[in-house]
């Protein structure tokens, strides 16, 4: 079937999704601050699994049909790591806030290219080279490294675009022989075993307003899963990937004036260099397409 592409439906879709997931990120370092994060996201999975298995059961083929896979060590493997990967950034959240884990995090575009030699074999110009040398030139601004101000906090973000960007880039390979309808479903159920499996130990209980905002997270995250998938459908994603990166300017409001953290020179002008360097590699990947 022919995707149709409504580019300004699609911007519209992918612009309410980054500010559901900023949303979401903001209700995950208020209840990351008073409980574990592996608890958190443990529950958030629950409620993503069951929305991936009503989403499937209502596709042609069901579940059976969700599942079915010729690879699934890669698909279980990816959903370890999503899991993970969101445990990461939720810590990060509480080390170091919203504003400097999505500075720094804004980076896994430059980190996807850079693997997308060795792990997909796909050709990286001197170009693309070239904005990613710049873009980690951006990290280094934010991290200021020897100038006495390091935060070895400022670590963890850079770890969880890693985790991403290997993620989204497994995701790729994946989709070369199993439908997106397939990833989705392995990377909900995946994920909520493995994070059961983990979190229960650290389960507590929570006070009745934080269920509220933890029912909330749930919701956005369902919210925000569906929009993105709608985006999708109506648009081709190298014409509204670019807008992904509002995340960080929702992400960094919701910071400074919920959390009242501040915004250093440095990190404006670090994640300023990043998201250029991160656009000018999405435009190349779309005109080599």
């Amino acid at each position: 079937m022919t995707q149709s592409n409504n580019i300004p439906l699609g911007i519209t879709l992918m612009i309410a999704t980054t500010i559901v997931f900023s949303l979401q990120d903001g209700i995950s370092r208020h209840l990351a601050g008073a409980y574990n994060p592996i608890m958190v996201v443990m529950v958030r999975y629950w409620f993503f699994a069951a929305f991936v298995i009503v989403v499937a059961s209502r596709k042609a083929g069901g579940l059976r049909a969700a599942a079915a896979t010729s690879q699934p060590v890669l698909q279980a493997f990816r959903g370890l790591l999503l899991a993970a990967e969101i445990v990461v950034a939720v810590y990060g959240f509480t080390l170091i806030g919203l504003v400097e884990s999505h500075a720094a995090f804004a980076c896994y575009p430059l980190i996807i290219a850079a693997l997308s030699g060795p792990i997909l074999g796909e050709k990286v110009g001197w170009r693309r080279w070239s904005a990613i040398g710049v873009g980690f030139l951006g990290v280094l601004i934010i991290l200021q490294p020897g100038f006495g101000v390091f935060n070895p906090g400022m670590i963890v973000p850079l770890i969880s675009a890693g985790m991403f960007a290997v993620y989204g880039l497994l995701t790729r390979y994946a989709g070369r022989r199993d439908r997106t309808a397939t990833s989705f479903f392995w990377t909900g159920t995946v994920g909520a075993v493995f994070m059961t499996a983990v979190g229960i130990w650290y389960w507590e209980p929570m006070s009745p307003g934080d269920q509220i905002w933890m029912a909330t997270l749930c919701l956005t995250g369902a919210l925000g899963h569906w929009l993105l998938i709608r985006c999708y459908e109506v648009a081709e994603a190298s014409a509204v990937q670019p807008f992904a990166y509002f995340q960080l300017v929702f992400a960094s409001t919701l910071g400074l004036m919920v959390f009242d953290e501040t915004l250093r020179p440095n990190v404006v002008i670090g994640a300023a260099i990043i998201v250029a360097a991160g656009l000018f590699t999405l435009w190349r990947e779309r005109q080599k397409g």
